[in-house]
């Protein structure tokens, strides 16, 4: 067995590919630099992540696969799954040895991994688009529209345009309190962020009360009063409230706060 072992960043990825081709040589895995060696291994080979391979790469990508394939891979990197980096591999060396586009060969079992993966990266990217409820912060002085999310992949950085147009007039941040990292807009540019534990900014995933504004409070539970006024409990669908919205986001969103144990 041939093992691949590489820096595990996206450039590094590409990387591996060009020296594949170079070398003529195909992984049967490849590895972070922390994973475990297969006890079948037959030769270990360390890629050296350089610009001048991952550039001749992505070139070749943006002039093989169109857009919509060449997003499907970044869901897929976005993911976070320990397979993605083989399938990424395997996918991009059938591409560049084939005469022709098969991009759209839902046949090749890899080339329909892909696709699949990509789809449920991207409805969790969408999912954070609905579900995200920012809470208004006072940050000496300043206000701050805070949120925080821990999404099943790391879809985060994949909204981050959509936040910045929808709410380019105010300040915001979102977190992910999964992967312990988000962004800031401070109405110019995006930034990312990190939260020192000795602040106490959350508590169980959550904003610490003592950093809300004196209205948001308020008008969480105005809010919460709201969602129940409207709601006709004859018709309330555990099932397909799970389905369309799911239980893993509950605890970021105020109206559902007061049900996570009835429902």
């Amino acid at each position: 067995m041939i093992v691949f072992r590489y820096d595990n960043s996206f450039e590094g990825l590409l990387s591996a590919i060009f020296d594949a081709f170079s070398l003529k040589k195909w992984p049967q895995l490849i590895l972070a630099p922390d994973e475990v060696l297969p006890l079948l291994t037959s030769e270990e080979y360390y890629v050296q992540t350089t610009e001048e391979k991952y550039s001749r790469v992505s070139l070749a990508m943006k002039k093989r696969l169109s857009k919509t394939a060449l997003m499907q891979l970044t869901y897929v990197w976005y993911s976070e799954l320990p397979e993605r980096s083989l399938l990424i591999f395997n996918y991009l060396a059938k591409i560049f040895k084939a005469t022709h586009d098969i991009s759209h060969n839902f046949a090749d079992l890899d080339i329909l991994a892909i696709k699949k993966l990509a789809k449920k990266v991207s409805h969790e990217r969408h999912y954070l688009m609905m579900f995200v409820r920012f809470n208004a912060i006072d940050n000496q002085g300043d206000k701050v529209y805070f949120a925080t999310v821990s999404p099943r992949y790391n879809s985060l950085p994949l909204t981050i345009d959509f936040f910045q147009d929808r709410f380019a007039d105010q300040k915001w941040a979102i977190f992910d309190t999964k992967r312990q990292y988000g962004y800031f807009y401070d109405l110019v540019q995006t930034e990312i962020i990190t939260l020192n534990e000795q602040d106490n900014f959350l508590v169980n995933g959550s904003i610490n009360d003592d950093f809300l504004s004196p209205s948001e409070k308020q008008f969480q539970h105005m809010w919460y009063r709201y969602c129940q006024s409207i709601t006709i409990k004859e018709r309330i669908n555990p099932k397909l409230q799970r389905q369309f919205m799911p239980t893993r986001f509950w605890q970021h969103l105020p109206e559902t706060w007061h049900d996570l144990d009835n429902i």
